[in-house]
């Protein structure tokens, strides 16, 4: 009786399922089985709306000084305290999320285009070209991913968009995941049929091989945003990284915080709440994401995540 049950139960959600997209389908799944992912996701969620309305949402212009209420603590007026210069800390702190949100999403775009475009055409293709591609990522990833940082961004100096290239290159070492998914679908008897009825390369790649490895590829993407916004603060917090006057949570933790640590420790807290929020946020996230996405992983829809 109770696996009729479980058969009649399975068959009724099916029913329901049917009539939904997979995205839908992905957001109740999501709801009802990762708890800790649902939360990752409010928190991206606030941290996009902060990035996008921060005009609409800071109290004050994020570089506009109040010399008179410098180093204020947390009041009615400056609801989380003020700096040096009297600028008020909320509002450069929800500045510092559109900052945060274009370095990461720019440098995750970047990475994720040439990672699977590296590893989908290696892992297609083979032969002489994978050995050569593969010995190139091989030599790229000898290199410490911070210190590879700091060298490039001391030769061409801070810039947004020096920060967002340099960090989208790093992730080009990622596309020996994306090389591993791609050797197993070339594989499959739907890719052998495209080539008996003579699909081109361009086709086959388009139309079988990319749809089947778009899980690997949001699963990186996502899981990625974590990790760029906690290498771009730690840039910026040894001067590498966002250049004055744009406020950037890592400088914020950085020379303003620690020379007045004593005196305002409100300096410190916060950006290291906010920026500990979003990393937190991205990477829950995104491993929520691993383990609905991932098809090996599909029984483990009860764990912690």
């Amino acid at each position: 009786m109770a696996s009729q049950e479980a058969a009649a139960i399975q068959v009724v959600e099916a029913v329901r399922r049917r009539g939904r997209s997979p995205w839908a389908d992905l957001v109740v799944r999501l709801v009802r089985e990762k708890p800790l992912g649902l939360l990752g996701a409010v928190i991206v969620l606030l941290m996009g709306i902060m990035g996008i309305f921060a005009d609409v949402l800071a109290p004050y212009p994020y570089d506009q000084p109040h010399y008179d209420d410098s180093l204020q603590a947390s009041s009615l007026q400056y609801l989380l305290g003020t700096d040096f210069l009297g600028r008020d800390l909320l509002s450069r702190l929800i500045h510092g999320a559109r900052v945060s949100l274009l370095v990461g999403l720019g440098a995750v775009g970047i990475g994720t285009f040439l990672s699977s475009a590296i590893g989908i055409t290696s892992g297609y293709f083979g032969g002489r070209f994978d050995t050569v591609v593969q010995r190139f990522i091989d030599a790229w990833m000898s290199f410490p991913p911070l210190l590879f940082l700091l060298f490039v961004m001391s030769i061409i100096g801070p810039g947004t968009l020096n920060v967002v290239v340099v960090l989208g290159l790093v992730a080009i070492r990622e596309s020996r995941v994306l090389r591993g998914s791609v050797l197993s679908v070339k594989e499959s008897t739907y890719v052998d049929a495209a080539r008996v009825v003579g699909a081109s390369h361009a086709r086959i790649l388009a139309s079988h091989v990319l749809p089947n490895v778009m899980a690997p590829i949001i699963i990186l993407a996502t899981s990625r945003l974590g990790a760029v916004i906690l290498i771009q603060a730690s840039l910026s917090f040894l001067g590498f990284g966002i250049p004055p006057p744009f406020p950037d949570w890592g400088r914020m933790l950085g020379l303003e915080s620690r020379l007045y640590m004593h005196q305002a420790p409100w300096l410190a807290i916060w950006p290291g709440v906010f920026l500990s929020l979003a990393v937190f946020g991205w990477n829950v996230f995104g491993d929520a994401l691993r383990d609905l996405l991932d098809p090996r992983l599909r029984g483990a829809g009860g764990r912690y995540s």
